[in-house]
């Protein structure tokens, strides 16, 4: 019998292991058609001077300021994928909920696993080989690693999308106030080269203050619509998701001349300070914490 029984489950277990190997794969093939072709446009058929705006201020195709610009490209590619990834699994869960069914996405580690290899080809390839200048492989490389960090965070929020689509929509609209303490408090950094450094000090901390009264506003208001209080995990994930994914999304497509569309420079989202890089992470961190805390405490 035990026999028996153990043949049975492992007939019942590993058909299962198959479909969702099969699902990941269905959809990391698109995401990897995208992305790819998202670095083959950029980097073989777009104008270089518009696309990392070589000669601007001087600017030459390997200076620290464009070098920059070549791995925010993995950034603005994973902020694509962010956006229409979570519309298309949000689609297919409102249409399985319209047939009563449950429709729930694959694993997202399953579905970056699955495209982490060809996609570190692809770039490697697109990037050192098509058009001129060529990358060197330090820059290539780093193509390829903010992409695939990029796309991790990316896939995310897939899940919630598909099958709890308002909790979805309270984290991304709560995360907005920790942003701030991303983006803008590095603006204490003497070595960020803003010209009144007072007053910068003072618009860094005054955001970060902002985004708080924001965090704490939103918190109220779930207490009284929503009454599930998120965990720090999940408002920490998504602050970065929208710091480091959407905005330079929204940068590229939003904030730039519609013909002269170019990828920003790292500078416009990272501090030069790694210190201080991290403390912008502990308070992102900390305030995470204190607001998943705070709305446990009132639900």
């Amino acid at each position: 019998m035990g026999v028996g029984g153990s043949t049975q489950c492992g007939k019942a277990f590993f058909p299962v292991r198959t479909v969702a190997w099969k699902s990941a794969s269905l959809h990391a093939i698109p995401i990897f058609t995208f992305v790819s072709g998202l670095f083959y446009y950029w980097f073989a058929v777009a104008d270089r001077y518009t696309i990392f705006l070589y000669n601007h201020l001087e600017a030459t195709p390997f200076d620290e300021r464009t070098s920059s610009r070549y791995w925010m490209s993995g950034f603005v590619a994973s902020g694509a994928v962010i956006v229409t990834y979570t519309l298309a699994n949000w689609y297919l869960g409102r249409i399985a909920a319209l047939f009563y069914r449950r429709y729930t996405p694959p694993a997202w580690w399953a579905v970056w696993l699955i495209c982490a290899v060809p996609l570190t080809a692809s770039i490697l390839f697109i990037t050192m080989l098509l058009n001129r200048p060529t990358l060197p492989l330090p820059l290539a490389v780093m193509c390829v690693v903010t992409t695939l960090a990029g796309l991790a965070l990316a896939l995310s929020p897939a899940p919630l999308a598909a099958q709890q689509p308002l909790r979805l929509g309270w984290l991304t609209f709560t995360g907005i106030g920790l942003v701030p303490s991303l983006l803008l408090l590095r603006a204490i950094s003497p070595f960020q080269g803003l010209d009144n450094q007072i007053s910068s000090v003072l618009f860094a901390i005054g955001s970060t203050l902002a985004g708080v009264g924001w965090l704490v506003t939103l918190s109220w208001l779930q207490k009284r619509q929503y009454r599930h209080p998120l965990k720090a995990t999940e408002l920490f994930i998504t602050s970065l998701c929208l710091s480091y994914l959407v905005m330079p999304l929204m940068h590229y497509v939003v904030l730039v001349p519609p013909k002269f569309r170019y990828i920003s420079a790292a500078a416009n989202f990272f501090t030069f300070n790694p210190a201080i890089q991290l403390v912008c992470l502990g308070v992102d961190v900390c305030l995470s914490k204190t607001i998943a805390r705070l709305q446990k405490t009132w639900t």
